[in-house]
């Protein structure tokens, strides 16, 4: 194995954050607090390694050996496969008052503990070497130069031997971990934010990695990685054509329908039936045999099914079919990074040609108050479904029933190639509802309004309200007829 080979990490979301995985015969450290999934990954790291016939080494330095075995193999992880070697405290180290230097020559009593690590390499002779935690090193010798000189000797001394080695690290008062950067290759740091665990890669020498903060859970699997998206990368082709709401008047308004590889926003106030609307354009696809996603990110499923089915839209049978999915998200319990994901499976796997978010406000609970991070999230997402051809609707509810016109509540006017807006007005006591449209950057547009219902058969929309003003105030008249 040459220096420039590369190797999986053992998690496909690191691999890609890291162009490729580790490069071989190097050394990396995973940094983070305590319970972060430092040691989950290193056997993730070693599992990779397993699975594609080479040999694996565990040096383990403060757990004990059968829990360590015992909650890896919980995970899914062939502990039979790996190799321990225990250096960790024993019991009788309680009443023990001696101190080892591991590395050293200086005293008799660190040979045997060298020795003992020398002769497993050897017999091992492992490829792929974890090291949980190397700062317990710290606590067996006399002082932080003799630690460092010795931890440099250490991986050193695996590279020699054709190792890749993975060190974990906890930071101490005694010993802050950014004193070890300089021995490592690269540094893989875990962490907690507002949203959630995040994870990234400060340090990584001979090659680019793709940088920002990136997502990871931990699961009864192990550890799922979740990269940033990264738009650029995701292109398809896609034929430049218009895909028909069903409905004639809609697609009057819109010069025959939405681009494909568009983002729409579908906007207005609660019941003006924008969730509806979007539905429509895909019945339409399904009578394409194309695939959509609808994403519930503010009502449940059983709800929008049976109010789907009381003004004809089939959606039922849509998914009974496999042309529609229906999938309620709970915000609080993903990142955006974890979110993205689950979008790109949809779209890479399922081949699903409309998406559609329902709605902006519970997607941004995923942010955890990270408001400032709403909008480059948002231009991300719609960037990859435009890539990748995907035709996107954001449901953006504004909160205002009438009164002073707004285009979309979340101010995301400038990633939408269409605004589509439904508005309440009163007319003669009665509520009714119109629709329009705002904005539409691939073609013209009529620039009229239409009365617009939702009936037991479905949508309705009538001719343009040319014989009113006030429209958009929420308060129209009629014009008086010459």
């Amino acid at each position: 194995m040459t220096s420039t080979s590369r190797l999986a990490t053992g998690s496909a979301g690191l691999d890609e954050i890291l162009h490729g995985g580790f490069v071989a015969e190097r050394n990396y450290m995973f940094r983070g607090p305590a319970g972060s999934g430092k040691t989950i990954l290193g056997f993730h790291f070693l599992q990779a390694g397993v699975e594609n016939g080479e040999t694996a080494l565990f040096i383990n330095l403060e757990e004990d050996l059968d829990d360590l075995r015992t909650n890896a193999a919980a995970l899914g992880f062939d502990t039979d496969a790996i190799e321990f070697l225990d250096l960790s405290p024993s019991a009788e180290a309680f009443t023990e008052d001696d101190s080892y230097d591991i590395f050293g020559a200086a005293e008799v009593e660190q040979e045997p503990l060298t020795s003992e690590i020398v002769d497993t390499v050897a017999a091992v002779d492992p490829d792929r070497v974890v090291v949980d935690p190397l700062t317990q090193l710290r606590y067996l010798v006399a002082d932080d130069y003799q630690f460092r000189k010795q931890v440099v000797g250490f991986m050193r001394y695996l590279k020699q031997q054709g190792a890749t080695a993975v060190f974990t690290v906890q930071n101490t008062r005694e010993l802050p971990t950014e004193d070890l950067e300089f021995i490592a290759d690269g540094t893989i740091k875990l962490e907690t934010a507002a949203y959630g665990r995040t994870i990234t890669v400060p340090k990584f020498r001979g090659s680019t990695t793709r940088s920002g903060e990136h997502a990871y859970r931990i699961t009864d699997d192990g550890i799922r990685v979740f990269p940033i998206l990264e738009p650029s990368d995701h292109t398809a082709d896609f034929p430049s054509e218009q895909l028909s709401s069903g409905i004639s008047e809609i697609d009057n308004l819109l010069h025959g329908g939405l681009e494909r590889g568009t983002v729409t926003v579908v906007s207005g106030p609660t019941g003006a039936g924008k969730t509806t609307l979007g539905t429509q354009f895909m019945k339409e696809a399904a009578s394409r045999d194309e695939r959509s996603v609808i994403y519930l990110f503010e009502e449940n499923t059983e709800t929008f099914l049976q109010r789907s089915a009381a003004i004809g839209i089939p959606v039922t049978e849509m998914i009974d079919r496999g042309t529609l999915s229906v999938r309620e998200i709970e915000a609080l319990e993903l990142s955006p990074q974890e979110f993205a994901s689950i979008v790109r499976e949809d779209v890479e796997q399922n081949d699903t040609r409309i998406v559609m978010i329902d709605g902006i406000a519970g997607y941004r609970l995923t942010l955890r108050g990270e408001e400032d991070m709403i909008l480059q999230r948002m231009h991300a997402l719609g960037r990859y479904l435009k890539n990748a051809g995907v035709t996107t609707i954001f449901v953006d509810e504004t909160t205002g029933v009438t009164g002073d016109f707004v285009a979309t509540q979340e101010n995301i006017s400038y990633l939408a190639d269409n605004i589509v807006f439904l508005r309440h007005l009163e007319l003669h006591g009665e509520l009714r509802k119109a629709i329009g449209v705002l904005k539409k950057r691939t073609s013209d547009f009529e620039r009229t309004l239409r009365e617009f219902d939702i009936t037991a058969d479905g949508i309705r929309v009538g001719d343009p309200l040319t014989q009113m003003r006030g429209i958009l105030g929420g308060t129209p008249e009629l014009l008086d007829e010459e």
